[in-house]
C-alpha cells in the first residue's frame, strides 16, 4: 500500500465520519484533491533553511544599513486545530559583510510556514535562521496573522490580528536600530 493511497482513504473516512457521502459525485476526488492539498501545505518540512538562503558578497561588504522586505505572504495551518492562519511579514537585517537574495526572504518565511506551526513560534524560526546562516548584525521579524481557529470557531472574534515580533543581535540592543525597524514595519506605501 502506498502513503497516498492510505492518506485518501483516511480523508473518505473523515468524510463519513461527518455524515457525507463519499461516493456522491461531489464528493468522489475529494479525499485526492485534499492529499494533494496537504502535501502541498506541508511542504516545508521537506525544504532545509540552509539551503534556501543563498549568501552574496559582492559590494555587501560596504553596506550597514537595515535591508527591509515586507509585505511577505505568510499561509499556515495552527497545530492545535489544523486551521488556516494568513497574513503578511516583515523581515528585516542589518549586514555584516554579506546580503542574501531578496526573494530568499519571501522562501524562508514560505519553508516555515508551510509545517504545522503556532505563529510564535514561526516568527522566531525565520529570525535565528536568518541570524545562523547569514549571521547579520540585527534580525527584526513581524509578523501580523489571522487566525480561523479564532474567527470561525470559538469565540468568532472576526478580523482580530495577532501581532508576533523577534528582534536578535544588535536590534535588540539598540533602541534607535528597533526603533527605526518597527516604524518601518508600520510605514503604507
Amino acid at each position: 500500500m502506498e502513503a497516498n493511497d492510505f492518506s485518501e482513504r483516511d480523508w473518505r473516512r473523515l468524510l463519513i465520519h461527518l455524515g457525507e457521502n463519499p461516493n456522491r459525485q461531489g464528493l468522489q476526488e475529494t479525499p485526492k484533491r485534499v492529499q494533494k492539498a496537504w502535501q502541498q501545505w506541508t511542504a516545508g518540512y521537506a525544504q532545509d533553511p540552509a539551503e534556501i538562503l543563498k549568501v552574496f558578497s559582492d559590494g555587501a561588504e560596504q553596506y550597514k544599513e537595515l535591508i527591509i522586505v515586507r509585505g511577505i505572504p505568510v499561509y499556515s495551518h495552527c497545530e492545535h486545530h489544523l486551521a488556516p492562519f494568513f497574513g503578511t511579514a516583515t523581515i528585516g537585517y542589518t549586514p555584516n559583510g554579506k546580503i542574501v537574495g531578496l526573494s530568499k526572504l519571501t522562501r524562508l518565511v514560505d519553508c516555515f510556514a508551510r509545517r504545522l506551526q503556532v505563529q510564535e513560534r514561526l516568527t522566531i524560526q525565520i529570525a535565528e535562521t536568518l541570524m545562523e546562516h547569514v549571521q547579520p548584525l540585527s534580525v527584526g521579524v513581524v509578523i501580523r496573522c489571522r487566525h480561523m481557529c479564532m474567527e470561525s470557531r470559538g469565540i468568532r472574534a472576526q478580523g482580530e490580528e495577532t501581532v508576533t515580533s523577534a528582534l536578535l543581535g544588535e536590534m535588540r540592543s539598540n533602541p534607535a536600530l528597533r526603533s527605526e525597524f518597527l516604524t518601518l514595519t508600520r510605514e503604507k506605501d
